[in-house]
């Protein structure tokens, strides 16, 4: 992890709040290290009410994707609420995703425009690859490297260096393998890996390797673990840091994450814990990271890509 920076050196800059730092991505767009994830936020009345509140206490990154299947309710939203902050859409950062349906070359470019309509935007900040595998076959189907390079193909042609619908590409859930792959084959790096990472779950070292010889970002998601049942948030060490530094176990967990390198999206829908979520400006001391990193009890909570082929 040691040559990976990510968003390290963002956080040694104590003159603004966690929620107004950037970091540039490999694409020369700005990013803010934290945004708003969406994941299982569904019906128009509760994303209306969990984006107001991001609005109202700083957040300016939102992430979504179309599995998660309210991309429609999230454009409606914003539409509505970025004008009550005296807000337009170039002072928000959009994330959004391809489906492991829609891989292929095709197929991909369907979806982005799909996406561009239902978010009713007319351009996405960052677009990633959901997944490395292809609903409907096998993980270890031969057909599946080819169908998400003939997606990248689309994503890069789509960028247009910076130029297109989309201002930035990534992929989400990527091995250094699918990484190194991915690299060998295309003219524009992704942009960003948005993968699995708490305590319990630590990136192998060669995935760090990849992402900082090609200045990728790594994004967490699950930096809380899992909510049925979670092991993690009161965990013993967790909870522990979190009495010593007067915080929540979850702002321990979310600092861990950006201490790490990481840019983070916590999700929430609740008024507190979405403000919560964001008072992210304390330093874990490193003999307390190192307990965090410490921990033993190794635990994925979310999909396993190392079996796609």
């Amino acid at each position: 992890m040691e040559s990976y920076s990510g968003v390290k050196l963002i956080l040694k800059d104590s003159g603004s709040s966690i929620l107004k730092k950037y970091v540039t991505l490999n694409s020369g767009n700005l990013m803010p290290v934290i945004g708003f994830g969406t994941f299982r936020i569904r019906d128009y009345s509760t994303i209306f009410k969990a984006l107001d509140c991001a609005l109202q206490a700083g957040y300016r990154s939102f992430d979504t994707a179309a599995v998660y299947g309210n991309e429609k309710d999230i454009g409606i939203s914003l539409k509505k609420l970025l004008p009550k902050y005296n807000l337009t859409r170039k002072d928000i950062f959009l994330t959004t995703k391809l489906s492991p349906a829609d891989q292929g070359e095709k197929a991909a470019e369907f979806a982005v425009r799909q996406s561009l309509k239902n978010l009713d935007t007319p351009y996405l900040d960052l677009y990633l690859i959901h997944w490395p595998g292809v609903s409907g076959i096998s993980v270890d189907d031969p057909s599946t490297p080819k169908l998400r390079q003939g997606s990248w193909k689309t994503l890069e042609k789509l960028h247009d260096n910076g130029k297109g619908v989309l201002k930035a590409i990534g992929v989400s859930n990527y091995t250094a393998k699918h990484l190194t792959e991915l690299l060998e084959n295309s003219s524009v790096p992704p942009a960003v890996n948005q993968v699995e990472f708490h305590p319990q779950y630590r990136q192998p070292y060669e995935l760090y390797k990849v992402c900082a010889n090609s200045n990728i970002l790594l994004q967490a998601y699950s930096s809380l673990g899992s909510s049925t049942p979670n092991t993690l948030i009161n965990h013993n060490t967790v909870t522990s840091l979190a009495s010593k530094y007067k915080v929540s176990s979850a702002q321990i967990l979310l600092r861990f994450g950006l201490q790490c390198g990481y840019g983070i999206i916590p999700k929430s829908v609740t008024e507190e814990r979405i403000i919560e979520n964001s008072k992210l400006d304390f330093v874990i001391d490193e003999s307390d990271m190192k307990k965090l990193l410490s921990i033993e009890e190794q635990k994925k909570f979310a999909w396993e890509p190392n079996v796609v082929v």
